[in-house]
């Protein structure tokens, strides 16, 4: 009989293996070609995988199993014939009565829904097949319920402890996390920058910039534009290993780390050096809206040559920002605090930030790691730097 290969996708740049999560039909289901089959989730976003072609599914792999890219996890036998509803015939009458099975509902309504303690059987869906769409969801969940939801069920207590099993795609973090560390050699430095010239221009300027485009002066686009002009003054900064080869990397795409429910994720801004002031702030609001939404793509995440992550919108005053392989250094900003500093032979009270800068010793000697941070405080401090590339 005539078998479709269901393989795990590509899934990014150094991404050899994923989880699958769920299983959207279940194993002997007819499925049709581009209907959502299966969900696989990486330590950077979790994605629906369509099925190749229509006919009945028959599993290789449990849910929860790990699986490497380019594995077969499923075959679907292409010769099995539709159920008369799905094949173009009329479909039964169901009872009145009959139960709806959550099964309907998309991947992004079942998320929306259980945030919001609503059933999917009480939900009337407006998409093919009466399948229960985002938009259905969001509208159920904006409805009053009573009674409210019970909680859910509470993990098995053992005495003073609790114990629950990692997601999917924590456990796919803590290895990269782990990965990280173990194959490469990295080391931190650290220093400040005087955020006053900042803030000043966002206190003269921000009402004029948002009026026009439509976007605040955040930090974040200065230190994009601070890591660009740095990365070019320090181009080993911005390249990676490949084996016994350095790749020098002629392009600057920036990543940004955004929390997320799901934990950290990074998209990247390409062609940071293009990109203006407004462009920047608008990009970076698109893509952590998408990467909180549970909408980011694959393609929005891999591929970054530097990242910046800001420790400080959770109050962190220092820290040593772990590498995201295969790129060979990560910037840290940290909170803003007043602090007595010394200018001109006088102390004065200045909004102060820590700056940390994790390199791979591999690539990046100390000197060049200290310049280049110093390169970055030297921007931020002198804002003027930037526009005029000087």
């Amino acid at each position: 009989m005539p078998v479709e290969q269901v393989q795990v996708p590509k899934a990014g740049e150094s991404i050899t293996e994923a989880t699958l999560n769920r299983w959207f039909k279940p194993d002997g289901a007819f499925v049709k070609a581009d209907e959502p089959l299966f969900e696989m989730g990486t330590d950077k976003a979790s994605q629906e995988v369509v099925a190749p072609a229509s006919g009945v599914v028959k599993h290789l792999v449990a849910e929860g199993a790990t699986v490497a890219i380019g594995a077969v996890v499923a075959q679907i036998d292409t010769d099995a014939k539709a159920p008369a509803d799905l094949s173009g015939g009329r479909k039964p009458p169901v009872p009145a009565s009959a139960p709806k099975s959550e099964a309907i509902a998309s991947p992004a309504a079942q998320r929306v829904l259980a945030e919001a303690g609503v059933k999917a059987d009480d939900v009337k869906g407006t998409g093919r097949d009466g399948r229960v769409t985002k938009e259905d969801a969001v509208a159920a969940s904006a409805k009053p319920t009573s009674p409210p939801p019970a909680p859910p069920a509470k993990p098995q207590a053992a005495g003073r402890v609790t114990r629950e099993a990692m997601s999917p795609i924590r456990k796919r973090i803590a290895a990269r996390l782990l990965e990280s560390q173990t194959t490469t050699a990295t080391l931190t430095t650290f220093n400040e920058a005087d955020m006053t010239a900042i803030q000043d221009l966002r206190a003269k300027y921000n009402e004029k910039f948002e009026k026009k485009y439509g976007a605040k002066i955040g930090f974040m686009s200065v230190f994009v534009k601070a890591a660009v002009a740095a990365l070019k003054a320090f181009p080993l900064v911005n390249a990676r290993i490949d084996g016994t080869d350095i790749v020098h990397q002629h392009f600057y795409d920036i990543g940004v780390a955004v929390s997320t429910e799901k934990g950290l994720m990074v998209p990247v801004l390409r062609g940071a050096d293009q990109m203006g002031f407004a462009d920047i702030e608008k990009e970076i609001g698109v893509l952590a809206k998408k990467a909180r939404d549970g909408k980011i793509a694959v393609a929005d995440l891999e591929g970054g040559t530097f990242t910046i992550t800001n420790g400080g919108i959770f109050g962190s005053m220092m820290s040593t920002p772990i590498l995201n392989p295969p790129q060979v250094a990560i910037l840290g900003m940290h909170s803003i605090q007043k602090r007595p500093v010394a200018i001109n032979d006088e102390v004065v009270i200045r909004p102060m930030m820590y700056l940390a800068l994790s390199y791979d010793h591999r690539l990046i000697d100390g000197r060049e790691a200290v310049q280049f941070l110093v390169r970055i405080k030297e921007c931020v401090e002198n804002p003027e730097r930037i526009l005029f590339e000087i």
